[in-house]
C-alpha cells in the first residue's frame, strides 16, 4: 500500500502545523502502523526558521501523548511537488500556496485543501492561530486537529484502498 506524501502548512511553522504534523504521525502509527508515512510541516513567513515549536504546542502536544521533533522551515517550490497532499491551516495560507504553486510553474500541483475541509464540525472552516492566545487556544487547535485528522486519515485509506482495487487498475 502507497500512502499519500503529506504537508501540513501554517504562517509561522510553530503553532498549527507542526501540531498537525505530530498528530498525524500519532495516528497513522496506530492505524496504519506496518506503513511507514511522508509527512511534514512547513511555513508560509520565515519568521521562525530553525525554532522548535512553541512551548505551548509543546506542552499541549505532550499532554495528548504526542512528542515533537520539528524545527520550523519555509516552504520550497520542491514541496509542491513532492507531496501529494498541502493541507492549509486557514483560508490566506490557503490563497498563499495556490499562487506560490502558479509562481513557481507546477505543472501538476498536489491537492491543497483547507485542514478543516475534513473536520465534521467546520465552524469557520478555519484553524484558529492560538499564537497570541491562552492555553485553552492552544487546547481548542489540538481537538480541532485531532479530528480533522481521523477524518482525513479516512480519506486517504478510502482513497488508497479504492485506488488498489481490481476495477481501478
Amino acid at each position: 500500500m502507497r500512502l499519500p506524501k503529506v504537508l501540513f502548512v501554517c504562517l509561522g511553522n510553530i503553532c498549527r502545523s507542526p501540531l498537525a504534523e505530530g498528530i498525524f504521525r500519532h495516528q497513522i502509527a496506530r492505524r496504519v502502523p506496518d506503513h511507514p508515512m511522508i509527512v511534514d510541516s512547513a511555513g508560509l513567513d520565515d519568521y521562525h526558521v530553525g525554532e522548535p515549536p512553541d512551548a505551548r504546542t509543546l506542552l499541549v502536544a505532550h499532554q495528548h501523548g504526542i512528542t515533537l521533533n520539528h524545527r520550523a522551515r519555509l516552504i520550497t517550490p520542491e514541496d509542491l511537488q513532492r507531496f501529494d497532499y498541502i493541507l492549509a491551516m486557514d483560508r490566506s495560507n490557503l490563497r498563499k500556496l495556490q499562487k506560490l504553486a502558479r509562481q513557481y510553474g507546477i505543472a501538476d500541483p498536489p491537492e491543497i485543501r483547507l485542514m478543516r475541509d475534513f473536520d465534521p464540525q467546520p465552524d469557520s472552516g478555519e484553524v484558529p492561530d492560538p499564537y497570541y492566545g491562552t492555553m485553552e487556544d492552544f487546547e481548542a487547535v489540538y481537538q480541532i486537529l485531532d479530528r480533522s485528522i481521523h477524518h482525513f486519515i479516512d480519506f486517504l485509506l478510502n482513497s488508497v484502498i479504492r485506488s488498489e482495487s481490481p476495477q481501478h487498475r
